[in-house]
């Protein structure tokens, strides 16, 4: 029975840096869409993927837990010359190869609890509708041009050669190996025919020029917009904007947005001779997505992309900065949509400190991982590690079983298990009126900074700040002995007993973001169904536990890669 409460219905606000009742926050009815960058449909997703989805599933099960009105919309990235190799190599059609993906992509996601709401694809009617309409108005408003260029063709392969089956070495920086489109050590944007010694991916042949006309987009037309809206959006990651700023300030170039046929994508409207350059249609697949939910669900696609209530909210790798910093903000403001609110970017995973590589068996599917191993773990590990920074993230497979051995095993569940089975098995599982002074104050020091934390996206810090949580109460169970004090004062001993199981309920909807399914189990166990952010520092007396069972396992070794993990 709920007797009193301390913090229910209560949010932190990371801007003023207080607490408010829920219902009294300005911006708590904002139509919020949150998305990740888009899967491409030409291979597994492997855990180095898995980064940044699970980072934004995490920052998304926040919002909710918050009790935001947000959605997460994603979708495969279908289109594109590789698609269409690859289908013919396989001997189907590009459709089936798309199809194949997306289940296998919708499979992975849900071993690790992805929690989209709308997973799409971008060869959908609504992403062709709007890839015309975005081209329809900047054509009518003078930002649409055509141009004779010439480009890389490949005269064994009988074909103009799109940007991924053009490797050379980068005209900026001088790094070998990169491909036509941009460089992943610069991170420098440029065409097929700038690279130096450019060969034939698919044959490598050295490869030709040829002349095709194409349409291209004034990017150049919106400097002086893109530049007020960096320096004015204080959420940037400063070492992002700083870097985007450069690019604007050394003069931004206008953007090649058609291809050659052949080419699996959408015609040009009016044109079907020319298609969609994939970097066109594919981020129009988040407006997509969003779109696809309002039809199934009874939303307005404008609440989100269109009217003033709307925010938009990006996770990028570093690799597609100047996409989606440049490219598709400057689409948006020439057609008449919302820009982004804030795009968070982040680092590459590397594996024992070094590039994902096949030879070396460090390569890593996302099907390989869950497998072999819990993915619950592979979302805890990545939250420890996870900031606003965007420094590579290092995936150590050692460091990787030790810190799920001390910290989710030695220090929550071990919580866990001590104080529910002590509960359950000398106080008949009754939970009792906690020392109110000693849970306020440790609740009072911790939490506002947890919530800060996981609204800015550092996660690293949160989860540093819920596992000092979990040591001072596990101190707190040791040092006070209800062991000891049971055989003389009962109450007592419930008292101690039943501050942990407070602390215990809170740290559970703490971690719901991170670990939903363990803490969904550990919700059983405390007979909590359902907690939100409402329950967090309610106080609780006469209610019963469930029964105690082991919520976490220790790794003893792990066949993951290469020899495993001993």
């Amino acid at each position: 029975m709920r007797t009193e409460c301390l913090y229910s219905c209560y949010l932190f606000d990371l801007r003023s840096k207080i607490w408010y009742k829920f219902g009294t926050m300005a911006d708590i009815k904002e139509k919020i869409v949150v998305t990740s960058a888009l899967p491409y449909a030409n291979g597994p997703i492997h855990i180095g993927h898995l980064v940044e989805y699970i980072q934004t599933d995490i920052y998304v099960r926040f919002l909710r837990l918050c009790g935001k009105d947000v959605i997460y919309c994603c979708a495969d990235d279908t289109h594109g010359a590789p698609i269409e190799i690859n289908a013919s190599k396989q001997g189907i059609s590009p459709e089936e190869l798309i199809a194949h993906y997306y289940r296998e992509h919708c499979e992975d996601f849900a071993k690790f609890f992805i929690s989209f709401d709308s997973y799409y694809s971008t060869n959908s009617p609504e992403n062709k509708d709007f890839s015309d309409l975005i081209f329809s108005r900047l054509r009518d408003k003078g930002d649409i041009y055509k141009k004779t260029i010439e480009l890389t063709y490949c005269p064994q392969c009988n074909r103009f050669l799109p940007d991924r089956y053009v490797k050379g070495t980068c005209p900026r920086c001088g790094a070998t190996d990169q491909y036509g489109d941009n460089c992943e050590v610069c991170n420098a944007a440029y065409a097929t025919t700038d690279l130096i010694n450019g060969y034939c991916v698919i044959c490598h042949a050295l490869p030709t020029r040829k002349e095709s006309e194409h349409y291209f987009f004034r990017l150049s037309h919106y400097t002086d917009r893109l530049r007020t809206w960096l320096t004015e959006n204080s959420l940037l990651q400063e070492e992002i904007k700083n870097y985007i700023l450069h690019w604007v300030d050394s003069g931004l170039k206008d953007w090649d947005i058609t291809r050659d046929a052949p080419y699996f994508g959408f015609p040009i409207l009016d044109d079907p001779t020319k298609f969609y350059y994939v970097w066109l249609d594919a981020p129009i697949g988040y407006m997509a997505s969003t779109k696809h939910y309002c039809q199934k669900h009874g939303g307005r696609f404008e609440s989100y992309w269109e009217d003033g209530t709307g925010k938009i909210i990006h996770f990028i790798g570093k690799d597609i900065i100047y996409f989606h910093f440049l490219f598709w903000p400057a689409m948006l403001m020439g057609s008449g949509f919302n820009l982004p609110s804030n795009i968070f970017v982040h680092g590459f995973l590397t594996v024992n400190k070094e590039k994902m590589s096949k030879s070396r068996g460090t390569f890593i599917t996302a099907r390989e991982f869950w497998q072999k191993a819990n993915p619950s773990y592979l979302r805890f590990y990545f939250a420890s590690n996870l900031s606003r920074s965007i420094t590579d993230i290092d995936f150590d497979l050692t460091d990787f079983k030790d810190r799920i051995n001390s910290e989710l095993l030695g220090n929550i569940a071990n919580l866990v298990n001590r104080t529910l089975n002590f509960s359950k098995n000398k106080l008949e599982g009754t939970v009792t009126n906690p020392d109110k002074t000693e849970y306020q104050q440790l609740l009072d020091q911790k939490n506002p900074k947890i919530m800060s934390d996981f609204e800015n996206c550092e996660f690293r810090s949160a989860i540093r700040g819920i596992l000092e949580f979990g040591d001072y109460a596990n101190k707190y169970f040791q040092q006070r002995e209800p062991w000891r004090v049971i055989k003389e004062n009962k109450e007592e001993a419930g008292k101690i007993v039943s501050t942990c199981i407070h602390w215990i309920r809170d740290l559970c909807i703490l971690l719901k973001p991170v670990i939903p399914t363990i803490c969904q189990q550990l919700e059983t166990q405390l007979n909590f169904p359902d907690l939100t952010l409402q329950d967090l520092g309610e106080i609780i007396s006469g209610h019963q536990i469930g029964v105690p069972k082991p919520l976490i396992q220790r790794i003893e070794s792990l066949d993951l890669i290469g020899k495993g993990i001993n």
